[in-house]
């Protein structure tokens, strides 16, 4: 009777271990899930790494399909910071494809990325556009031969967009018209018509028929889209601007956005070298992951020795242990009773903070204001400032006496940070993009408290 039950508790660790081995690989869908969600939350560094690991994963598995769909996702994440790169990589996943084909839409889309990618490259080094217009118009021809109409769209699109960057204008105006002229499904073609006028109209403006410019930026409907709204109003004021002959205005209005674009792609280079030095400390961390793995297996041996030791003497003495375990389960029902009641206490106190804001007239008006413009009084500051003194303990109140430096604009970005507000809300409180907001989150946590882990956000900043 011992020896079986040993055997069965042997046989059991053994499969526990496999089972669990098991679960914790990851797999490259997985590795892709998890890099756009680190993404969507601003972890860039988490992000590529993690469709680094997809590609790895994908090639040892075989799996082709995720193998070029991690590719086009790391070019994507890439493309602003290293459009050099991104090609690299948008080429590699059309080898990837054309060696293992499979449904013909992802060709076309593959093929559009590279020639996008390509004329970044060919723009920024004042190159000839000879390999985006090749990819680009692969792209076309297969979409025309396999009537996908949306992808014909999205392909003309593209050429527009090389020809205006060539600057030959009236081609990109008639491959913009021909894609205008596409009877898609569902009005927009899932937001290819407002890319395809916004190119025919840029297109008009570098003509300067600025009728027919004005007319289809008017047919622009941006919707959420606080960027896409930005181009048409800033578009439509040149034209105004343009036809009073107010040249100057909109030179100094174009060399004001020329100067933060500059800035931009200062902090785009900047990033690719952080991004380097991350190359260099992911080799490090595969090999101590090689390690780990074999100090893994051996503890794993170990623990099975130790169990099978402790498994006789247990049941040597099992009375003993009965009367130990009895004790060390009420002990485990009083610390878990303490937990819960701690957990209530917890949750009482969050509730009441919730209640109290909740309530504040404020709180009411940035609740109920949607996707609109929201107005704060400096009144109307003040009273949430104070009702989060209040119920935190005067955390804001510390923090402007431990960071006297900070400006009044970060003071408010950290108040709208803590209440939770998403950052398309705050981009409505400040007329600016979400991803504006984004970049004033990353500023003012490593500039104001010097915090350079890109995988820590602002909320826990402020949390700790």
């Amino acid at each position: 009777m011992l020896t079986r039950t040993l055997y069965i508790f042997i046989i059991g660790v053994l499969l526990t271990a496999c089972g669990q081995q098991q679960t914790d690989t990851p797999t490259a869908a997985r590795c892709i899930e998890e890099a756009e969600a680190a993404l969507a939350d601003d972890s860039i560094r988490q992000g590529e790494t993690l469709l680094r690991k997809a590609i790895q994963l994908s090639e040892a598995t075989e799996d082709w399909h995720t193998n070029y769909i991690a590719h086009q996702r790391l070019a994507e994440a890439l493309s602003q910071s290293n459009p050099e790169e991104a090609l690299r990589l948008m080429k590699q996943a059309l080898t990837v494809y054309e060696q293992h084909p499979d449904d013909e839409r992802n060709h076309v889309m593959l093929l559009d990325y590279a020639g996008t990618y390509a004329a970044q490259v060919a723009f920024t080094k004042e190159g000839p556009y000879d390999e985006a217009l090749d990819f680009t118009l692969r792209a076309y021809d297969i979409a025309r031969k396999g009537q996908m109409t949306d992808l014909v769209c999205q392909t003309l699109t593209s050429l527009a967009n090389i020809s205006w960057a060539k600057e030959d204008y009236r081609q990109a105006v008639d491959y913009a018209r021909q894609a205008e002229s596409l009877p898609l499904q569902g009005g927009d073609g899932g937001g290819l018509r407002p890319g395809t006028l916004q190119v025919l109209a840029r297109s008009y403006l570098s003509l300067n028929m600025l009728d027919s410019a004005e007319t289809v930026y008017r047919q622009i409907e941006p919707g959420d889209d606080v960027h896409m709204a930005y181009i048409v109003q800033s578009n439509l004021a040149k034209i105004a601007l343009r036809r009073i002959g107010a040249t100057q205005v909109e030179d100094s209005v174009a060399e004001a956005f020329a100067q933060v674009e500059d800035f931009y792609y200062k902090a785009l280079e900047q990033k690719d070298e952080y991004y380097q030095e991350t190359l260099r400390q992911e080799m490090e961390n595969q090999q101590l992951e090689y390690r780990s793995q074999t100090y893994r297996r051996t503890l794993l041996m170990t623990i099975v020795a130790s169990l099978i030791v402790i498994l006789a003497i247990a049941l040597l003495i099992r009375n003993r242990m009965h009367i130990q375990e009895q004790e060390k389960r009420q002990l485990q029902q009083e610390a878990e009773h303490q937990k819960t009641l701690l957990h209530q206490s917890n949750e009482v106190v969050a509730f009441l903070q919730s209640f109290i804001l909740e309530r504040t007239e404020v709180i009411k008006k940035l609740n109920q204001s949607g996707d609109s413009l929201i107005t704060l009084s400096l009144h109307e500051w003040s009273e949430i400032e104070r009702t989060l003194n209040a119920i935190d303990n005067n955390r804001f109140a510390h923090l402007r006496e431990q960071y006297p430096d900070m400006t009044e604009d970060d003071i408010r970005l950290c108040i709208l940070t803590r209440l939770g507000l998403s950052n398309r809300t705050i981009g409505n409180i400040y007329c600016i993009t979400v991803s504006a907001v984004q970049h004033r989150k990353l500023k003012l946590k490593k500039d104001v408290f010097g915090e350079t882990n890109p995988d820590v956000t602002l909320e826990q900043v402020l949390k700790s």
